[in-house]
């Protein structure tokens, strides 16, 4: 079954990571994604580690751009072709190599653009107008394009011109003041949570202007910021700054301040313990079997943050006792929100994402075969299919473009190369 967006044309001048994201959920859904790469080194993501080992210890031959016959890879391109980042964002996409640089690479670029539905873009802001392809004059090419720009801080503002990496993100966009332990530095998170926050953002806001573009042949300029996204999420930090002038005080793992509430150790790693409203407390002193955990002064959550220490001591022997899923069985059997911290090994091997046929297991030419996390959602057969491809090699469709999208020859394929223009 094709996929939802299938028809659709993306073109694809995105880097990195909130941009690519964007892209793949697109090219998941069944449009045709290409993704416009510089020569050379292409996406600068694929220089990013850890990076997957080829089967064996031979590299498979491929098609190489320049002579259209087999080769082997050397052992840099090989790497540039196995970087975990860009093979997890740029599924089911198509790889163009293009020279922008040159102006027959902008005038090749430009045919793409005069009949995609939508492009997305995460340059610096003004970048296109530079390239001579802003809005306004791809709004004159082609009226109904959705042009998605995703950015640090946005395109326009006294920050647009900022360089930023994910730290600084966290740091502007204030999510970096509310992690972390109360009497310790401000923490960031453990996963680029803004850059793929910010990429979903962009995803729904292009299918929403795609849908308005299709009822009304009107394309749209959508405009992300990175950082807006952490101070999007927030939660009631802002809030309580705006009303009343306090600053929020981190929490670390003793979630908002309440006791038996965060991450504790056990046996053969961590769980993390919500102990519920005040008429299940019982139950957790039940569980671990510690009459003085039925102590009255531990009854309400008030008395609970009182004598904080003296209740995550009682409880802590019987954790280091017990071993993680134990211990989230245990809870669940008493309606209680208890769980165990995942590894990567637990959560390739969970029986739930297991039922759900979550992962997808693609074999890259190079890479090999390997395992992704699946789709975000999961709709109904007949409503349509996810599209599952490997991330493409350097360049590898660049030659179908022209050709068959575009109309070129052989030989003006040929002359391009010589020019250095893909």
């Amino acid at each position: 079954m094709p996929g939802l967006l299938e028809g659709v044309k993306v073109v694809d001048l995105t880097h990195y990571l909130s941009g690519p994201y964007c892209t793949k959920l697109l090219a998941t859904m069944g449009a045709d994604v290409i993704k416009v790469e510089r020569p050379g080194g292409g996406d600068p993501i694929r220089q990013f580690g850890p990076f997957a080992k080829p089967n064996g210890s031979e590299i498979p031959p491929h098609q190489p751009l320049q002579r259209g016959g087999p080769a082997g890879l050397t052992s840099s391109q090989a790497e540039q072709e196995t970087g975990a980042w860009f093979l997890y964002l740029n599924t089911s996409k198509k790889s163009l190599v293009l020279n922008l640089k040159s102006q027959q690479g902008l005038g090749i670029l430009k045919q793409l653009l005069g009949s995609a539905d939508i492009v997305v873009e995460s340059f610096a802001p003004g970048t296109m107008e530079k390239l001579g392809l802003g809005y306004e004059t791809l709004r004159d090419l082609n009226p109904s394009l959705v042009m998605t720009s995703i950015s640090n801080y946005g395109q326009t503002g006294p920050y647009r011109d900022w360089k930023a990496t994910e730290i600084n993100l966290y740091a502007s966009g204030g999510l970096m003041n509310i992690t972390g332990e109360p009497d310790m530095e401000p923490l960031k998170e453990g996963a680029p949570l803004a850059q793929l926050g910010a990429g979903q953002n962009a995803f729904v806001a292009t299918m929403t202007a795609l849908m308005y573009a299709e009822d009304t042949g009107e394309g749209q300029h959508i405009d992300v910021s990175i950082a807006e996204y952490a101070t999007n999420i927030l939660e009631n930090a802002l809030m309580q700054y705006s009303y009343s002038g306090e600053e929020f005080t981190r929490v670390g793992n003793r979630g908002y301040g309440r006791a038996a509430w965060g991450i504790y150790p056990c046996r053969d790693g961590y769980v993390g313990i919500i102990a519920g409203p005040d008429q299940r407390w019982p139950e957790i002193a039940n569980i671990m079997e510690r009459e003085e955990l039925a102590d009255p002064r531990f009854e309400s959550r008030y008395g609970r943050m009182v004598h904080a220490d003296e209740v995550d001591a009682l409880m802590l022997p019987w954790l280091l006792e017990h071993d993680k899923v134990d211990i989230f069985k245990a809870g669940q059997e008493h309606g209680l929100g208890l769980a165990f911290v995942a590894t990567m090994q637990d959560i390739l091997e969970m029986e739930q994402l297991t039922a759900r046929d979550y992962f997808v297991e693609l074999d890259h030419p190079v890479a090999g075969k390997l395992k992704y996390p699946g789709p975000p959602v999961n709709p109904e057969p007949q409503v349509g299919a996810w599209v599952y491809q490997p991330a493409p090699l350097l360049g590898q469709h660049t030659r179908e473009i022209l050709m068959d999208r575009l109309g070129y020859s052989e030989d003006q394929v040929e002359q391009l190369l010589k020019q250095g223009v893909i």
